[in-house]
């Protein structure tokens, strides 16, 4: 008897449906309202969706479940949300992070939790050496800025004076752009900082015009851009023979086409442009744009690339790998992006990749980055 009620629980337990597998959970902390939600956090939550609107919501097993949490960007209010999503949200992984300060703050919760940690919008080289369970899909600021600089020297200008905003991405800017200029023989007249907040452009502008500088170099972050460079059209810098040239955030894709004659010819450098022509780009630029009425610009691509990194991962590993397994299974993953060839170095949990050299120019009546050159395969120079 005892055996028949043994072989009868074994019976009905076969036909009882199987325990479908633990959701993975995303814990995605990003700036939805304040001045870089539409610039940063809208732009990534979207790559991120578009990658699951094309691929599933489901990998190895595992319903992708993704917790969308507005920080403001504000840092205190990053740290809390990253640890309310590891302690009472039990999240396998923490992304998004849209300004160097934010990512930051969630470093240390990521590192104490063990919960893997994807930076898919912040540049400054010092946040993946904050936590071995820290990994990046967007850029560092070196990486973009010394290409530029060694460009620069070679075009024949000699004598620059750099501006950027005075927060992590604008130093590491600044450092790079006046070592790889340097380097090359270069002069730097004088190097500017704004404040971050706020910032006033024009003194510092008329500063730099009174110098007589070759060109002047630029950057601020995403939505700073416009304000910015109609600045730099008032002061008259084309009129005095100045050379303007920057980092891509200055002439973000989702506003370059509004920033009217002025930037047409502006030269700078960059990891992604939505012109950039490929097969894969041009698919992801018109689904994109299909969905969202606007391009995708360089952290839209973080965002996308962010999610295909978890899915390589996830499949590596047969959906078991998490916390510190789940870094290891990402480490070294190389794929085609709609930038182009990109992996993760597995030394530094870095992003490498091609970085271009563009030029606004009119297409079919819309202003586009249009690249004209690449440096392929690039490291952040900061860890080399």
């Amino acid at each position: 008897m005892v055996r028949l009620l043994s072989l009868c629980a074994v019976f009905f337990g076969l036909l009882a449906p199987a325990r479908a597998a633990e959701p993975f959970r995303i814990g995605l902390i990003l700036p939805m309202s304040g001045p870089f939600a539409g610039s940063i956090g809208r732009q990534v939550e979207h790559g991120l969706r578009l990658y699951l609107a094309g691929h599933g919501e489901e990998v190895a097993g595992h319903k992708i479940e993704v917790l969308l949490r507005d920080d403001g960007g504000n840092a205190d209010a990053t740290r809390r949300l990253a640890t309310e999503l590891v302690t009472s949200e039990h999240v396998d992984l923490l992304a998004g992070f849209g300004l160097t300060p934010l990512a930051l703050a969630a470093a240390p919760v990521a590192q104490r939790a063990q919960v893997p940690m994807i930076v898919m919008a912040a540049a400054t080289s010092i946040i993946t050496e904050q936590s071995p369970f820290v990994l990046r899909t967007s850029f560092t600021m070196a990486q973009n800025v010394t290409p530029l600089a060694q460009w620069t020297a070679r075009s024949g200008m000699r004598r620059i004076v750099t501006l950027v905003s005075d927060y992590g991405p604008g130093q590491d800017a600044e450092k790079a752009f006046a070592k790889g200029f340097s380097d090359a023989g270069g002069t730097i007249l004088d190097s500017l900082r704004a404040p971050l907040a706020s910032p006033a452009f024009g003194p510092f502008l008329q500063r730099a015009k009174d110098l007589k500088p070759d060109a002047l170099f630029l950057f601020v972050p995403n939505g700073q851009g416009a304000d910015l460079m109609k600045s730099v059209a008032e002061r008259g810098f084309a009129e005095a023979g100045i050379k303007v040239i920057a980092t891509g955030d200055v002439v973000d894709d989702l506003t370059v086409n509004d920033m009217g004659e002025d930037v047409i010819g502006m030269i700078t450098s960059h990891h992604y442009s939505a012109a950039h022509e490929s097969a894969e780009n041009t698919a992801y630029r018109e689904t994109f744009m299909k969905a969202y009425g606007v391009r995708p610009n360089l952290m839209a691509i973080g965002g996308y690339d962010g999610m295909h990194l978890v899915f390589e991962a996830l499949r590596a590993s047969e959906g078991k790998a998490r916390g510190a397994a789940l870094v290891d299974a990402m480490k070294g993953r190389a794929w085609l992006s709609p930038r182009g060839p990109i992996s993760i170095d597995p030394a530094t949990r870095d992003i490498v990749q091609n970085v271009y050299m563009r030029r606004v120019e009119r297409v079919n009546g819309q202003l586009w980055n249009v690249e004209f050159e690449t440096t392929p395969n690039v490291r952040d120079p900061a860890k080399n």
